[in-house]
């Protein structure tokens, strides 16, 4: 069942060591196939260098198991509200990356003060409050998820245009159209919060970005009139303006 997905799923699982984004076995990549309501993740607990396309474990918006000779991983309960909360995702990431999980400890949003960011995130990058004691013992890895729903609802946050979080003093969830989308971003987040902890060493002065740029660099990339690289069908028009 879902063999390709399992492939895709397990390629983007293995590029988080090779983008230095998971220590040990922190970090989970899962995909979706919307037309049949299921979803594929990564075992849980199970070393990178002992993966397999075959363990990968297959799971419906239910968050029961429907496939699989494995635990799924432990944060399975927080794929599955987010799935069915963000209709238009293809795939989540979690790790544990060190910069990223700095701001979370510290419960700051990463803000927007470069390009870099405004490439692929439209707004900071928000933090979520901590989860109570309550939410922790009653469904933690649900309530996770919860957590990072009502903190885009709270803040009229898009969650196609910004495609990542902060979970309060616990570490950063991202997500995109494709499992292997959902890495990319999950690197832009580290990078970015890596950035903007260095700029804010320097200054005490706020170095957000203006709007009329983030504008910019983010619609470059995404909607209608993007023409960043080969694949925008604006792309040889903007340039041909751009060359009168």
């Amino acid at each position: 069942m879902l063999d390709k997905l399992k492939t895709a799923v397990y390629d983007a699982n293995m590029r988080l060591p090779k983008l230095q984004l998971v220590t040990f076995t922190w970090g989970n990549v899962s995909g979706i196939d919307r037309d049949k309501g299921l979803f594929v993740i990564k075992p849980s607990g199970v070393d990178y260098g002992d993966l397999k396309p075959s363990d990968m474990v297959v799971v419906d918006l239910n968050g029961k198991v429907v496939e699989g000779n494995m635990n799924p991983s432990s944060d399975t309960p927080t794929h599955t509200v987010l799935y069915n909360a963000f209709p238009k995702i293809g795939g989540i990431v979690h790790t544990h990356s060190e910069m990223a999980v700095a701001f979370a400890s510290a419960r700051l949003d990463i803000p927007a003060v470069n390009t870099t960011h405004a490439d692929t995130f439209y707004n900071d990058i928000p933090v979520t409050e901590p989860l109570t004691k309550e939410e922790i013992e009653s469904a933690y890895e649900e309530n996770t998820g919860k957590v990072i729903v009502k903190t885009f609802q709270d803040r009229g946050l898009d969650y196609d245009a910004t495609p990542g979080c902060l979970v309060g003093q616990h570490g950063p969830f991202t997500w995109g159209a494709t499992p292997d989308k959902a890495v990319y971003n999950a690197k832009v987040l580290e990078v970015c919060a890596n950035i903007a902890y260095h700029a804010e060493m320097l200054t005490h002065k706020d170095i957000h970005v203006p709007q009329y740029l983030l504008d910019k660099h983010y619609y470059r990339k995404h909607g209608a009139n993007a023409y960043y690289g080969q694949n925008n069908p604006d792309s040889k028009n903007h340039a041909a303006r751009e060359d009168k």
